[in-house]
């Protein structure tokens, strides 16, 4: 079976899921099967299928699971939504639908990612001022202390979490370009100069004080472990992530001690999380976390099943406070159990496996037998003197395929000659150790 097939069968497992899901809730709310429940899980296959139309004809040899693995995510998280309130799935599938058509687009006019990297700063400068955008008064909205909402006309957003995107762009491209230097530095601690270390601080500290000023902490979190995790694997080097989460956590000390807001989330979880206890606020701050606690140990191992939890009053009032949004999961808990919330947390593992897979396939760094060669034909790439495209091995993996004019030969058999010399000395030096 070919990789595109792979796909395809595991959308139409997918889809056979939603379309159970979907008539288990309407069967809990109805006592029927209706037509209306069903064509909501049509419309959501066929709307994927579309999707995997684009990445056979763009992508032939894409990942065959990374999408299924979408659709399974997006299907359980509409499922819910549609549980909870049906009107919101309806919004939300609509939000969908412009996923999946940013998505298609993205494979249609980008085929080279690579491009991306002539932008890296533009991608960067657009990300602070994103999340810059719920700060800007008459435009941004404050829902629950967090000014992380954008609001135009009935359309309301996070601008984040496209700056995340950007982000990961601007970041991958300046450290792909300065890693080197990174990673040796200068001096005997081996400190980077700020020539290649003031940009990257830049864009990432404006970032951060973005978020900060936005109360978004958890998003600040996020976008640090980001940054320092990229930085790891650029540069392998421990003593940035040290320097970083040293800064982080003095950083969040002082936080907690100017920002109201932060002192209360802090005090809730202490008191809250592990045990609810006295001290809880139960009918108060702490009401929320609370309830949540209490929906998901009422789940039980295997749950109530898909529309019988208590998640919802006679009054039509979640008992949850948006319990749509920021506690999704306690839904999930209760209605499919331990089981299935554990087995939505796995969903989520093998996104990150597939991803790490993708990156060691990846031929970008020139996995060649010579590997001697590859300092050589990357400065070379760098400075346009030589061509390369992608190609498909006999294994089905892309490798990279270099063109040479008959001056790209000419440097790079002086670029091999003297990296070949250098490397003589260093194995010498080695030996005689």
């Amino acid at each position: 079976m070919t990789l595109r097939n792979k796909e395809l069968a595991n959308l139409l497992l997918v889809g056979l899921l939603t379309a159970t899901g979907f008539a288990a809730v309407y069967i809990a709310r109805q006592d029927v099967v209706s037509t209306a429940s069903l064509s909501y899980a049509a419309f959501f296959i066929a709307l994927f299928v579309a999707a995997h139309l684009v990445v056979r004809v763009a992508l032939p040899h894409a990942d065959p699971y990374l999408l299924p693995v979408a659709g399974v995510l997006t299907a359980v998280g509409l499922t819910m939504i549609y549980r909870i309130d049906p009107d919101l799935a309806l919004r939300q599938g609509l939000w969908v639908v412009i996923g999946v058509a940013a998505f298609a687009a993205l494979l249609l006019f980008l085929r080279d990612y690579r491009t991306l990297d002539n932008v890296k700063y533009v991608c960067g400068v657009v990300a602070i001022f994103l999340l810059a955008l719920p700060a800007v008064p008459g435009l941004g909205r404050t829902i629950n202390g967090a000014s992380l909402w954008v609001g135009v006309g009935p359309v309301v957003f996070q601008p984040g979490e496209f700056a995340k995107v950007l982000l990961v762009v601007f970041l991958a491209g300046y450290l792909r370009d300065n890693r080197e230097m990174l990673s040796m530095g200068s001096g005997r601690f081996g400190i980077p100069s700020p020539k290649h270390f003031v940009p990257l601080f830049v864009i990432w500290g404006g970032a951060m004080l973005v978020l900060f000023q936005t109360n978004d902490l958890g998003g600040g979190l996020l976008y640090f472990s980001v940054f320092l995790a990229m930085l790891w694997v650029a540069t392998a080097r421990w003593a940035y992530v040290a320097v970083g989460s040293a800064l982080f956590a003095l950083g969040s000390y002082a936080l907690y001690h100017v920002t109201p807001h932060v002192q209360d989330r802090v005090s809730i979880w202490l008191d809250c999380s592990w045990t609810v206890s006295n001290a809880c606020p139960v009918y108060d701050e702490g009401y929320q976390l609370a309830q949540s606690i209490y929906a998901i140990s009422g789940g039980g191992l295997f749950g109530q099943g898909l529309g019988e939890g208590v998640l919802i009053s006679p009054e039509n009032h979640t008992y949850i406070p948006f319990l749509s949004t920021d506690f999704i999961f306690a839904a999930i808990a209760q209605e499919i159990g331990l089981a299935g919330a554990a087995a939505l947390v796995l969903v989520y593992v093998v996104v990150l496996y597939r991803g790490f897979r993708i990156a060691l396939l990846a031929d970008e760094m020139l996995r060649v037998e010579e590997g001697s060669l590859y300092p050589a034909l990357y400065r070379l790439e760098r400075k346009g003197l030589l061509k390369a495209d992608w190609g498909v091995s006999e294994l089905n993996r892309r490798v990279k395929l270099y063109r040479l004019t008959q001056t790209g030969r000419q440097a790079l058999q002086a670029e091999t000659s003297k990296w070949n010399l250098f490397a003589g000395v260093v194995a010498k030096v080695l030996s005689s150790a």
